[in-house]
């Protein structure tokens, strides 16, 4: 086994800022349990002679230009959330710039506005590019504020808060 020292790949961390069709100092989540990478994607259609038509993010988004971008180079797949959820998304290439390296990647467009990370890049855009130093973290994690709210909550009456938040 190789030492992340005596690598020749750059060292990332488990978040980083990114660039993506341009747009800079996006925050991601480096994912290497996740096959694909998968963009937060809005106002997807189709034009009537097959072109994929969508915008990243949307206008709730710091991120938001409102660029329509079109595609002839897609696919379809269907993708398995870590809840046993299925979907299917698009798969398009787009440009990612990523610790100093820049290079095309396909992403899966989705609905990440619930998500913490805008971005989440899987393992096949991270093979034999970069390594993932999970100590490492480019962006600072925020909290939730409710959590201690909730585990005040549950100290003081534990059937109370299942009753309420689990069942």
């Amino acid at each position: 086994m190789q030492s992340l020292e005596n690598s020749k790949l750059p060292i990332i961390g488990s978040t980083e800022y990114v660039e993506v069709a341009g747009i800079k100092n996006i925050p991601a989540k480096i994912d290497t349990g996740a096959d694909t990478s998968s963009i937060w994607a809005s106002d997807i259609d189709m034009d009537k002679d097959g072109t994929l038509v969508f915008s990243l993010f949307n206008k709730e988004s710091p991120f938001f230009t409102g660029e329509r971008l079109k595609s002839t180079d897609y696919k379809a797949k269907i993708v398995r959330s870590s809840h046993g959820d299925t979907q299917v998304r698009y798969r398009v290439k787009l440009i990612l710039k990523i610790g100093g390296e820049s290079f095309e990647t396909t992403f899966t467009l989705a609905n990440r506005s619930r998500n913490n990370f805008p971005i989440l890049i899987g393992r096949h855009s991270l093979e034999g590019r970069f390594l993932v130093d999970v100590s490492k973290s480019e962006i600072e994690h925020r909290h939730n504020p409710k959590t201690p709210r909730l585990n005040r909550e549950l100290e003081e009456d534990p059937y109370g808060f299942h009753q309420k938040y689990v069942k």
